[in-house]
């Protein structure tokens, strides 16, 4: 494997190692957290806070995972010297990268509620700008066809969405029942596209080829399912 086969690999090796792992925590958490609102058990009195600090870190997380995976598809579309848009382009990602890292910094740290909501829509619209771009493998961005609903790229972008509502409306969830109920609605379908992340991502690892492969991979007629007789080997020299 060369190096960009690595970089290729970084998204889905932290998605296993760290996100889903901490996903399986933070769904225990809140069981136990809602079991000792209701009272139907007594799990230790910390879970609630152990839940909340968790998701906070789990959505964080996912977030930065997005744009590692968007990073990598955007750096290592063609060499450097043949980027599209040149400098000039270059330039202005890496502008909307730094302010949506910057964005999700300010969002972990701020406090007022009109602040948390600007760096919310800030670090998502900075998401989906940099996933917006031609070098980003989406399916299809027509949501009437199939191919958009089975897009790995769609339900990221949609996990990263319900990541920073919870993370933007931590405090009111906390104390607000009805933005409470909506938190774990919004988390019951976020467990749901982690599952279709999980089926998709395995499915768009299969199909993507090492670098040296690709020249011969992408000759084949993907519709048709056929590829070109491969060349004959040189004769044998006579020992």
């Amino acid at each position: 494997m060369a190096l960009v086969d690595w970089l290729w690999i970084v998204h889905p090796v932290l998605a296993v190692v760290l996100i889903y792992p901490l996903t399986g925590i933070v769904i225990r958490l809140s069981v136990q957290t809602r079991s000792r609102r209701l009272k139907t058990a007594k799990p230790p009195p910390t879970v609630g806070r152990d839940h909340s600090d968790l998701g906070r870190w789990l959505a964080a997380g996912v977030v930065v995972l997005v744009i590692i995976a968007l990073i990598v598809a955007i750096a290592t579309h063609a060499p450097l010297d043949q980027f599209q848009g040149g400098w000039r382009r270059a330039f202005t990602l890496l502008l909307v990268l730094i302010g949506t890292l910057l964005s999700l910094g300010a969002l972990w740290i701020a406090k007022a509620p009109g602040l948390r909501l600007a760096f919310v829509v800030i670090t998502w619209a900075g998401v989906l700008g940099l996933g917006a771009q031609p070098e980003v493998w989406r399916v299809s961005d027509d949501p009437f066809s199939s191919g958009f609903w089975q897009s790995h790229y769609w339900s990221g972008v949609a996990v990263v969405g319900l990541m920073l509502f919870s993370l933007g409306a931590r405090p009111e969830i906390l104390r607000n029942l009805r933005l409470r109920r909506l938190h774990v609605t919004a988390n019951v379908l976020a467990a749901l596209l982690f599952v279709v992340q999980g089926i998709t991502g395995t499915r768009d690892l299969l199909e993507i080829p090492l670098s040296w492969q690709k020249s011969t991979i992408y000759a084949c007629n993907f519709e048709a399912r056929s590829c070109p007789p491969p060349a004959p080997l040189p004769p044998a020299s006579e020992p």
